[in-house]
């Protein structure tokens, strides 16, 4: 098994790149697994992909071995693509993801269903050495939904709804069909199969 780096703290995020990553043999770990502390990054990016960059690199300048970043967010069309890569930030940095959801539906209350349309990226960096920076993307589009629904998922999960179900209802394995995460997962995937082989 090859040991990669993932550059969070979350841990819904480190299950889901292990799960699409380890029919290549890769084994996901987080740099705290490790004894590595990755500190507070300043993520001052203006994109997605800027901001998984910036978190790659910081994470192998201090573990000197392959890792995986992602930044990732919800984009609002109704509310001009907000609040896109300041999702984690939405309501302020200390706003809980249940505060997030009740200022966005809030933000949304008089905006009709056909106009409730959104989508999630993410941007995934991958560096395995000095010379070798991967960068991928993913999308998922979907709407936004006038209430919370399921039990699982993370984040924005509970409102962003695919072909009737929000994610938060979906199983892991539903979920990366559609998800954002999981598209990007995937093209990172083909994307190593030559790296790695």
């Amino acid at each position: 098994m090859k040991e990669f780096i993932i550059a969070t703290n979350n841990a819904h995020k480190v299950v889901e790149i292990e799960r699409i990553l380890s029919p290549l043999g890769i084994t996901a770990v987080t740099a705290g697994e490790r004894g590595i502390d990755l500190g507070n990054v300043v993520e001052d990016g203006d994109s997605f992909a800027a901001n998984a960059y910036i978190k790659a690199k910081h994470a192998f300048d201090l573990c000197h071995s392959p890792v995986i970043a992602d930044d990732s967010g919800l984009c609002v069309d109704a509310l001009d693509g907000r609040p896109g890569i300041y999702s984690a930030r939405y309501g302020g940095e200390d706003a809980t993801y249940l505060e997030k959801i009740a200022l966005l539906l809030d933000e949304l209350k008089d905006v009709p269903d056909e106009k409730r349309t959104a989508h999630f990226t993410c941007a995934v960096c991958c560096i395995l050495d000095e010379n070798t920076v991967i960068e991928v993307e993913g999308r998922c589009e979907g709407m936004i939904a006038h209430a919370p629904a399921g039990e699982g998922g993370f984040g924005y999960d509970p409102v962003f709804v695919v072909d009737g179900k929000s994610f938060a209802s979906l199983s892991g394995d539903e979920k990366d069909i559609y998800s954002h995460r999981g598209n990007a997962l995937r093209n990172l995937r083909d994307a190593l199969k030559g790296s790695l082989s």
